[in-house]
């Protein structure tokens, strides 16, 4: 089968991983094997975020926040919401700020440090929340539905290993 066709759509538009096809001999296996995995999380994620927005008036941010909460009964601080989510705490107040206005979450002083908020979502955002969560799940099993389950759990295996060794070329400082 022709790889350029499976990453062309209807409207034509070609991504950076059909491009590389174009010209093989330029490229090694690696990075031809970085770009089908970029096109594939770009095109899920843009997805999700189209879905989140027309479905939910929301957004993907904010929908990970919420998720990061939803975990945390007691609520969180902001800085550990900052480093789970891998984004500054700047971020993380313009999205708090947003979700408190809509009354999806709560913010109270810690009781032993003043200068420390803890958020949480209240019945409302965890209400709103599992709609989103239950819908997300529904567009990703929809999205992968082409995958034999055979093969998803030897893709997972796979992407385990390669997990492993780009961590373990961090860890050499490479």
């Amino acid at each position: 089968m022709d790889e350029r066709k499976e990453t062309t759509n209807a409207s034509g538009w070609v991504d950076g991983e059909t491009k590389v096809l174009e010209a093989p001999g330029d490229h090694g296996a690696e990075l031809r094997l970085w770009l089908r995995l970029l096109t594939c999380s770009t095109l899920i994620e843009t997805e999700v975020r189209r879905r989140l927005r027309e479905e939910f008036d929301s957004t993907l941010p904010r929908f990970d926040l919420m998720a990061q909460l939803e975990r945390a009964s007691d609520g969180m601080v902001l800085g550990e919401v900052s480093k789970r989510m891998m984004v500054s705490p700047g971020n993380i107040t313009v999205l708090v700020e947003r979700l408190a206005e809509s009354g999806h979450i709560s913010r109270t002083t810690s009781p032993t440090d003043r200068r420390v908020q803890i958020i949480a979502l209240t019945p409302f955002g965890r209400a709103e929340f599992e709609k989103m969560a239950s819908a997300h799940a529904d567009w990703i099993a929809d999205l992968f539905g082409g995958l034999a389950a055979k093969d998803g759990a030897v893709l997972l295996d796979e992407l385990a290993k390669l997990k492993r060794s780009i961590v373990a070329s961090l860890g050499k400082g490479s």
